[in-house]
């Protein structure tokens, strides 16, 4: 039986991964945030689209309120908005900010894009 972990990446406004999220304590449920990946997206600020991460298992994956909670401090403090990618084995969403209040993303099904086999391989092969 295969264990897979939880993976992020950085995606840049071209569309390309701008950075891989590999914290050693990631588990096949949580990807912690580390001051790593912070000082990335600080650095990158201008050029990031929105950061991306693995939901392991089949299903269409749904951002948890510790996944919310992350995106809208991000946001805050870019003081921007960003999109927000999920990826299941199988499935793929999108999460953008709604509103009104700060919590308030929207999330729908969305189309596979490039880098998310990717994800999706590193994630598998990590809990090998």
């Amino acid at each position: 039986m295969r264990i897979m972990m939880e993976v992020g990446v950085v995606i840049a406004l071209d569309g390309e991964p701008l950075h891989w999220h590999l914290p050693g304590n990631r588990t096949s449920v949580a990807l912690p945030d580390s001051r790593s990946l912070w000082d990335i997206v600080w650095e990158n600020r201008e050029k990031i689209a929105g950061i991306a991460h693995s939901h392991p298992g089949a299903g269409v994956p749904g951002p948890s309120y510790e996944d919310v909670t992350t995106f809208s401090a991000i946001e805050r403090a870019l003081g921007r908005r960003l999109t927000w990618w999920i990826t299941s084995a199988d499935n793929a969403i999108v999460a953008v900010w709604q509103g009104p209040d700060k919590y308030s993303y929207i999330c729908k099904l969305c189309k596979e894009l490039e880098w998310m086999k990717t994800l999706r391989q590193i994630s598998e092969r990590e809990g090998e």
